[in-house]
């Protein structure tokens, strides 16, 4: 409620509205110092290692230093990576990523037999989504492809495909679909959602006619 009062109090109720701002760990100002340090003695003892970053001015803990070390991040030349960055790197289209986007991409490719594999079933299916007579049939050969890989997380994802596959061959070989009128039934939604409580049928019709093409 207290949330509710405050927005209706502003003058300006969208500028209230923050996007998140992730802060880099505090360990990542002395990746280069562990990264040195590893390489001449790869066996040096993290205890060492905390003393020499704390007496270079670390003010982290000792657990975030053993949970940076254990994930990898000191030997990587960049930041630590979310899911949601390596997801949009994967299935963006490659003409649309910058240089450094693709050289990263090409690293993360190479990277393990099963990133490569990943790569090359996700640009398997990009290509798919094109309507085109024969998609049903190379989808059965992906969907032969995706389930011999050992990546058990796309065998879901397959499973499903064989359960509505009528309506996935449709959607890959016809040119005709609904996006039109699931737009216009977000849209909707939307001006529902709007005035909800604070207009009846009337209004939000006239609304429908106004905002919709």
């Amino acid at each position: 409620m207290n949330t509710v009062k405050r927005y209706t109090r502003h003058p300006r109720p969208e500028n209230m509205i923050k996007a998140p701002n992730y802060r880099p760990p505090l360990v990542d100002p002395y990746r280069s110092h562990l990264r040195r340090r590893r390489t001449e003695d790869p066996g040096v003892p993290t205890t060492h290692l905390l003393e020499e970053i704390r007496a270079l001015g670390y003010t982290g803990s000792a657990n975030l230093l053993v949970r940076y070390i254990n994930q990898g991040r000191a030997e990587a030349d960049h930041s630590r990576l979310s899911p949601r960055r390596v997801t949009a790197l994967l299935t963006r289209h490659p003409d649309r990523l910058t240089p450094a986007d693709r050289d990263l991409r090409d690293r993360l490719t190479q990277a393990c037999p099963e990133m490569t594999q990943l790569t090359a079933l996700i640009s398997g299916f990009a290509e798919l989504l094109a309507p085109a007579d024969g998609n049903d049939t190379t989808l059965t050969n992906w969907i032969t492809h995706a389930r011999d890989a050992e990546l058990p997380f796309l065998h879901s994802f397959t499973r499903g495909l064989e359960r509505d596959r009528k309506a996935v061959d449709a959607a890959l070989t016809l040119p005709w679909h609904n996006g039109r009128t699931e737009g216009v039934n977000n849209k909707i939604k939307l001006l529902k959602r709007q005035t909800y409580g604070r207009a009846g049928h009337p209004l939000l019709r006239q609304q429908i006619l106004l905002n919709l093409p």
